[in-house]
């Protein structure tokens, strides 16, 4: 895991500084860990037969970055973006790049705002998002472009305070993004245009990566470096309320961490979150008020399931908790210390990746690990399930590969 100091700075500094310090996340680590290593992986007995469908690759990928990119799906294309200058459109069945379009050589048209100068070099820092025919994406110097999902044309390009490194939240009239500076800002869908904006401070030390913004029943919910989650009204950004996952205290800026990096999961009546100083919690939608909370959390977020959410923790254990009390269903722990994705849902089986490029199934109701199949590289972006089953991972080496289970 990677660290990045004072935010509120030019985040293309820090990401410069990140790939050159890949040693960083020894930082995280107990000398017992480091002298251990990753959990060694053992032999599977009757392991689930895994078919990979196909695998592209989509530019030179994200490396040392940490920030977990990952594809975006919508009818029968895949959006996926490459850390440097490419977006691209792949078609879900057969792999097959319907359109690829650089938005850094992308001559201007009518309609964009002007570019803001900036000494540092272009990249797509922020993960696609798709809705209803428009592809969203954000860039190291504030860039956010809206595409058109059928054919890669440019639509609009705005500008925001700081750099976007996590994948907007695209609604039917807005685009909002999660900016690294703090602030959320929400644009217009048709036009870019700033619609309103929320702002608030960021501790000077937190875990690299933000959680992307998710939309509830007319309100948008993000999660904050301090541990906290917030509720904005989807219509204007005005704070509804915040809930505190994990206090941010301790005797050094380190031991302070509490950020909510990872993807919050929203239920019909409650949202559920985890914090990277070991919390996780379930809230009301409606006012914010804590249902339960555990000692158990991470920098990954949670896989919603109709009776458990699913969660790996900072040690690679793996938990499954009972949704409506958070009582312990079971855990698995043959994962430890691989720095394990966000857990999702595939058919009857949990899926997390890990930092070695290896993909884990486990049996959703026992926590038994299943299946296994290595990819090209690291995996630090969260696995994506489509509406017909097929596993999308995207390695930090710039590959995305298709996976099906074989009935």
């Amino acid at each position: 895991m990677t660290i990045m100091t004072n935010k509120v700075l030019v985040a293309a500094s820090a990401l410069l500084l990140m790939a050159g310090c890949s040693s960083m996340g020894n930082m995280f680590k107990s000398d017992k860990d480091k002298e251990l290593g990753p959990s060694p992986l053992n032999e599977i007995a009757n392991p689930l037969a895994v078919k990979k469908l196909w695998s592209v690759s989509i530019g030179e990928g994200e490396g040392e970055l940490g920030i977990r990119q990952k594809p975006a799906v919508e009818n029968d294309l895949v959006f996926a973006a490459d850390a440097s200058n490419t977006l691209v459109a792949i078609e879900k069945s057969t792999g097959k790049v319907k359109w690829s379009v650089n938005p850094d050589k992308t001559p201007k048209t009518g309609g964009w705002k002007v570019w803001q100068k900036s000494s540092q070099p272009f990249a797509l820092t922020g993960g696609p998002s798709v809705y209803s025919g428009l592809v969203a994406i954000g860039g190291r110097n504030g860039e956010v472009y809206a595409f058109n999902a059928l054919d890669g044309s440019m639509l609009w390009k705005s500008m925001v305070s700081s750099s976007v490194i996590t994948a907007p939240l695209v609604t039917f009239d807005t685009v909002v993004v999660r900016v690294n500076d703090g602030k959320i800002i929400g644009l217009d869908l048709s036009t870019g245009v700033k619609k309103w904006q929320f702002d608030r401070g960021l501790p000077s030390l937190n875990v690299r990566g933000n959680s992307s913004p998710v939309l509830g029943p007319g309100l948008i919910f993000a999660g904050y470096e301090d541990g906290t989650v917030i509720a904005l009204r989807q219509q204007d950004g005005q704070r509804v309320w915040e809930q505190l996952i994990a206090k941010p205290d301790g005797r050094t800026e380190l031991e302070r961490m509490a950020d909510i990096d990872g993807e919050i999961q929203v239920g019909d009546r409650e949202l559920f979150a985890s914090s990277y100083r070991n919390s996780t919690m379930a809230i009301a939608l409606d006012n914010g008020q804590p249902l339960w909370a555990r000692d158990i959390g991470g920098y990954a977020g949670l896989a919603l399931l109709s009776d458990r959410v699913v969660l790996s923790d900072n040690g690679g254990n793996v938990w499954a908790l009972e949704r409506g009390s958070g009582a312990d269903l079971w855990k698995q722990s043959a994962l430890a210390r691989r720095h394990l994705t966000t857990p999702v849902v595939h058919g009857a089986h949990i899926v997390v990746g890990d930092r070695e490029g290896y993909v884990h199934w486990l049996d959703a109701q026992t926590g038994d690990i299943r299946g296994r199949v290595e990819t090209s590289g690291a995996i630090i972006g969260s696995p994506v399930v489509t509406d017909d089953g097929i596993l999308l991972i995207q390695s930090v080496d710039g590959k995305l590969s298709a996976y099906s289970l074989v009935q």
